[in-house]
């Protein structure tokens, strides 16, 4: 008779491994609220292997490590515009009594550590990552923005430059060809007939 499998096995142990996170998927959570790019409880507590309540709890009962740059409750008109946009509407935000609270970077950061959870702490490393990685994307955009302006910019007057050049071209070819220059002084008009005498009279000879 064969013996029960001991608990605590590498076997067992396998189904406790903590999957990471995709970091395009916590980027996809990430709104801008205030001028700050953030995560809403429901979305960081999901992450966090948590539920939205108990994140809250201990975030309220350690208020003073959550600083206004940290975590911020939103206005119930910033919740009502939120529950506009399709991408909020799906999430788990949709029929609670309260605006949620929105945590920055640091802030989930933070997070993690008042939960003092092994999957909390170990996904924080994920969402940071996640807001870095947004950051410089749309740093890297905006300088491909602003050299795109800048280039545009060149080419609008590179095409003025040629357009005004070839402007000038045109009128000087479209100038008259100026008069036969008239000979200076006075000549007496038989002195013209005296000379075309003269010279039909060697063409003779």
């Amino acid at each position: 008779m064969s013996a029960a499998p001991k608990t605590g096995t590498k076997a067992d142990s396998s189904s406790s491994v903590i999957e990471p996170l995709s970091i395009g998927e916590v980027a996809q959570r990430i709104v801008v609220i205030r001028g700050q790019r953030v995560l809403l409880d429901a979305d960081l507590a999901r992450f966090y292997g948590e539920s939205t309540k108990r994140l809250n709890q201990q975030v309220n009962r350690n208020r003073q490590r959550f600083p206004d740059d940290f975590m911020f409750q939103l206005t119930d008109e910033e919740f009502a515009n939120l529950r506009l946009q399709s991408a909020t509407s799906s999430s788990a935000h949709g029929g609670r009594r309260y605006a949620p609270q929105a945590f920055t970077e640091h802030g989930a950061i933070m997070a993690s550590m008042v939960l003092n959870s092994e999957r909390a702490t170990a996904l924080s490393v994920y969402v940071v990552r996640a807001f870095v990685e947004l950051r410089g994307l749309l740093s890297a955009n905006k300088e491909l923005a602003t050299k795109v302006h800048a280039l545009e910019r060149k080419v609008t007057v590179h095409d003025r430059n040629i357009a005004e050049l070839a402007d000038s071209m045109a009128a000087l070819l479209a100038t008259p060809a100026p008069p036969p220059k008239r000979a200076i002084g006075f000549i007496d008009p038989e002195d013209k007939g005296s000379k075309k005498t003269s010279g039909r009279a060697r063409l003779k000879a």
